[in-house]
């Protein structure tokens, strides 16, 4: 598959995405003024997070197209991480919110009653239908694109699951047998979920902020492919750094010092392609040295 249908494909995803976050918040956001339900409360802000995630991953794919330019050598995937930071810590406020509101509701004796639990139900029900779909869908492009923002945006809506279906059961509680106190308990859950995913995030971020070295198994396979190619006497200096999405990697290769440039260019351009392939999300600059026996 070409470059520019990958790109449709990943763009396809993140449009659908944000697509269907826009409708589940306008739905929460009138179940929650019908109900009164924390849960629901807690499930509309995880749905707005969404939305404001699957923008920032939508703008993330547009903007990691854009090449390097004078001011920006090595592109502008920085800019995903200073997106997530802002995120976790919005997710991190709606989570105190709802912490506080659920505890206030528990200590409060009566102030735990919901109404119109069944068009909450069915509010609820539906998000969980068009979660679903979404994820299936997302599934397929990542899985033909090899995107790491999909994917990502992926695993972030199935565990968007949780909070949607516990409001359901908190409404369901609620309107068949009056314990308008579980919802209140859900709702903490909820919240408990959102400060996970916010410190997930926001680790990830501050981690590439500070150029921490990739994924173990990314670098061992690096390691390994450069071992292995033929031509290549061996290798040293492997060093990598996270920026958003991407990998970047520097890398010395030793080779015959006695060949001709023609063929030492060829064996660090063909290693090169290797590792592309192998690792798409990377950005590889190969140094090429004489083994360590002619120096």
């Amino acid at each position: 598959m070409s470059a520019p249908d990958n790109m449709r494909l990943n763009i396809s995803a993140s449009l659908a995405s944000v697509a269907i976050a826009g409708v589940m918040v306008a739905l929460k956001l009138w179940a929650f003024g019908a109900t009164g339900s924390l849960a629901v409360a807690a499930s509309l802000a995880d749905s707005a997070i969404d939305l404001m995630v699957s923008l920032g991953a939508m703008a993330a794919l547009i903007y990691a197209a854009k090449p390097a330019d004078e001011d920006h050598a090595f592109g502008h995937s920085s800019a995903e991480d200073l997106a997530a930071l802002g995120q976790a810590f919005f997710v991190l406020v709606s989570a105190g919110v709802i912490t506080w509101a659920a505890v206030t509701r528990l200590l409060t004796p009566g102030d735990g009653h919901l109404e119109r639990e069944g068009p909450g139900m069915a509010v609820m029900g539906v998000s969980v239908v068009l979660t679903l779909g979404l994820v299936w869908w997302q599934g397929r492009v990542a899985k033909r694109t090899g995107s790491r923002v999909v994917a990502a945006d992926r695993l972030h809506y199935m565990g968007d699951l949780l909070p949607n279906i516990g409001a359901f059961v908190s409404l369901w509680a609620s309107h068949s047998f009056g314990l308008g106190s579980i919802d209140s308990v859900v709702a903490l859950g909820a919240a408990g979920v959102l400060v996970i995913g916010a410190a997930r995030i926001g680790k990830g971020a501050f981690d590439a902020l500070m150029d921490r070295t990739a994924d173990p198994t990314i670098v061992d396979g690096i390691a390994k492919i450069a071992a292995e190619w033929p031509g290549v006497h061996g290798y040293h200096d492997l060093k990598t750094r996270t920026a958003g999405s991407r990998v970047f990697v520097n890398l010395h290769i030793e080779l015959d010092g006695s060949q001709s440039l023609h063929e030492a260019h060829a064996i660090g351009a063909s290693l090169r392609r290797a590792i592309l392939e192998a690792y798409p999300q990377t950005d590889v600059i190969i140094h090429k040295d004489v083994t360590k026996d002619e120096r």
